[in-house]
């Protein structure tokens, strides 16, 4: 699988989002970014999951963040 494909642009995508969300709420841009990255190389190079798998995943660090501001702040 090379860097040039559908999923890597969905991954640089996708940090690109979770950098601009995080500056947005006002915490660490980098480390939502660090983190989207790191969770889409896992599913994508490591476990060799497609595009779909890299895409659910990035659903899923949403819903966790989303879920975690929400408890922490109430």
């Amino acid at each position: 699988m090379p860097f040039y494909s559908f999923t890597f642009i969905l991954l640089v995508a996708c940090a690109i989002f979770f950098y601009r969300a995080g500056e947005f709420d006002g915490s660490s841009g980098m480390l939502w970014a660090a983190l989207s990255v790191a969770i889409s190389v896992v599913a994508w190079r490591v476990f060799g999951w497609g595009w779909l798998a890299v895409l659910l995943a990035q659903i899923g660090i949403f819903v966790g963040i989303t879920v975690f501001r929400m408890v922490r702040k109430p």
